[in-house]
C-alpha cells in the first residue's frame, strides 16, 4: 500500500527531546561610526526543529528508521507539533467550539465559531493549527484571546498566515507540515545494540 503524505509521526515510542526554533527573516544594518541601526522586517517566518528519540532496541528503532527513509530525504513531508503542549492552557481545552478564520492581516487573525463570552479562551503560548493535511500550519498564540458574545476572537499569532486562509482552526494536538532538514539520515548502534536516532526538520512552505 502506498504511503499517504504528510505522514504522522510513529507512535510506538515517545520522543526524548524536541528543540523548536522560530526563525524570522529580519535584518539589521548598523553604522560602524555611530552604531545607529536600521531594522528591516521581511515577511519570512518559519519553524525549525531538532528531534531526539530515546535510546531503543532494534525492534523499535527500525520502525523509526523505515519511517525516516520513506520520506526520501527532503522530498516528502510529515506532521509535527509540540508533543508536550497537546492541549491549550486556555478554556479552549474543554470548550473548543468550531473555530474558523474569517479575517486576517499579517499576524492578526479573527476567528469565529468559538464559544461566546469566554475569557481566556486561548492564552499566550497556546498552539493552534490552521488547515489540515498538506495545508496544515502550526502557529503560536501571542495574546490572550477573549471571545465576544458572537463567539469571535482576535488572535495575534506567529508565524504570519501565508496567503488567504479561510480554514478551520484546531486548538488541540496542533501540528504543522514539515520536511526533513537534510537529504542525509544517520543512526547509531552501540555495542549493547542500543540505537540512537536524531533528525532535523524544517517547516514545509
Amino acid at each position: 500500500m502506498a504511503f499517504t503524505y504528510p505522514r504522522d509521526l510513529p507512535s510506538h515510542t515517545g520522543i526524548r527531546n524536541v528543540e523548536l526554533r522560530a526563525v524570522n527573516a529580519t535584518a539589521l544594518s548598523a553604522s560602524p561610526f555611530t552604531f545607529s541601526s536600521t531594522v528591516f522586517e521581511h515577511q519570512g517566518q518559519a519553524w525549525q526543529a531538532d528531534i531526539t528519540l530515546p535510546p531503543m532496541r532494534r525492534s523499535d528503532a527500525e520502525m523509526w528508521i523505515a519511517w525516516l527513509l520513506s520520506l526520501n530525504g527532503r522530498a516528502k513531508t510529515f506532521l509535527l507539533g509540540d508533543p508536550r503542549a497537546c492541549n491549550p492552557r486556555g478554556a479552549a481545552a474543554t470548550s473548543a467550539g468550531t473555530p474558523v478564520i474569517t479575517s486576517q492581516s499579517g499576524g492578526t487573525i479573527i476567528v469565529t465559531g468559538a464559544p461566546a463570552d469566554t475569557a481566556g479562551w486561548l492564552l499566550p503560548g497556546d498552539y493552534i493549527q490552521i488547515g489540515t493535511g498538506s495545508g496544515a500550519t502550526l502557529h503560536k498564540v501571542l495574546n490572550t484571546g477573549n471571545t465576544t458574545s458572537a463567539g469571535a476572537v482576535t488572535l495575534e499569532i506567529w508565524p504570519y498566515v501565508r496567503g488567504i486562509r479561510t480554514d478551520s482552526v484546531t486548538v488541540t494536538n496542533a501540528v504543522g507540515n514539515f520536511r526533513l532538514a537534510s537529504n542525509e539520515q544517520a543512526w547509531s548502534i552501540n555495542e549493547a545494540s542500543i540505537y540512537g536516532v536524531t533528525f532535523g526538520a524544517v517547516e514545509a512552505i
